[in-house]
């Protein structure tokens, strides 16, 4: 009696390990549609971005979380440094190319700080191809730090050439770790993009959910559903390097904003909020390094992937 005691109890326990193995190793939400949007969803880099970078991914960490309920998903690599018209034809090309591999009608596309402006030229010019447009601290209506480095820099003038040419450079190395060589780069002509009358130019084309002052704009403009959010604290974690910097450049601003783009420059559609992040902490980076009591990032764009699926986007 005592042995079959002892086995039952060794059976009961070893299916309690397996069962606790099995969800353990598994993804608590595995397989569970949470983000399986109807279509695809394509990340958009910013300025000096790029899709994945020697290993690391620009959205770090979103991809696969995204993938892993369910969402398909694609990172476009356009230009690190370029105007946003330029950037937006080479999106739109990938879209097209998105459309003939997946079969699907339409994209959500979701841009981050220049990649805001980016995925609005292709909601603009093909908003047939495009389900939802979300721009995540998107330059919308330029930036105060555009502005002063513009000015620090007149076009025509030497300054402008060097900083030119040491911007190519930084671009050029970017480029080698992450295979986008052939991209044609002009580091002016992206500062001239996401200067306050270089967006100004841009909105009098592309005026779709452009909010007049600081609240949500337009939910919906040709078929196309917009959104944003934003961040509004440009020092959230002293382990992150990126944080001095963008705690220097912030006090330009004399508004909300995340260390690069005022809130207000930010707002696209429908606003889902401020959050307790900075410019890089929106694509969680430096490698996750962030505000330990704010919510993390890549639940937002998990959230929102479940917000489109829920919308049938």
């Amino acid at each position: 009696m005592a042995l079959s005691h002892s086995l039952r109890f060794l059976r009961r326990w070893l299916l309690l390990a397996l069962t606790s193995f099995a969800m353990t190793a598994l993804p608590a939400q595995a397989q569970s549609g949470y983000t399986q949007t109807r279509y695809p969803v394509v990340l958009v880099h910013g300025l000096f971005g790029f899709d994945s970078f020697l290993g690391l991914d620009y959205f770090y960490g979103i991809p696969s979380a995204l993938r892993q309920d369910g969402a398909r998903v694609f990172v476009a690599q356009v230009s690190a440094a370029n105007s946003t018209e330029v950037r937006g034809e080479q999106l739109l090309a990938q879209v097209k190319t998105i459309l003939a591999l997946t079969g699907a009608s339409k994209v959500n596309l979701v841009g981050h700080s220049h990649g805001g402006p980016t995925i609005r030229y292709v909601a603009g010019v093909a908003p047939h191809l495009v389900a939802s447009a979300t721009s995540i601290g998107g330059v919308n209506k330029g930036s105060r730090v555009a502005d002063i480095l513009r000015g620090t820099v007149p076009a025509g003038t030497l300054s402008e050439t060097l900083v030119n040419n040491a911007a190519k450079a930084f671009v050029a190395l970017i480029n080698l770790g992450s295979g986008g060589t052939s991209l044609p780069q002009t580091p002016t002509a992206a500062l001239n993009s996401l200067t306050t009358t270089g967006s100004a130019a841009f909105n009098q084309r592309f005026p779709q959910a452009v909010p007049a002052g600081c609240g949500s704009g337009a939910a919906m403009v040709n078929g196309v559903r917009y959104y944003s959010w934003t961040g509004t604290q440009p020092v959230t974690n002293l382990l992150d390097v990126s944080d001095g910097p963008l705690g220097i450049m912030s006090l330009v601003f004399g508004e909300a904003n995340d260390g690069l783009v005022s809130a207000c420059s930010s707002r696209l559609g429908t606003h889902l909020g401020d959050y307790r992040q900075n410019h890089l902490d929106e694509v969680n980076q430096v490698v996750g390094l962030r505000d330990w009591f704010s919510v993390d990032p890549v639940t937002l764009y998990r959230q929102h992937a479940n917000r489109l699926k829920q919308a049938g986007l």
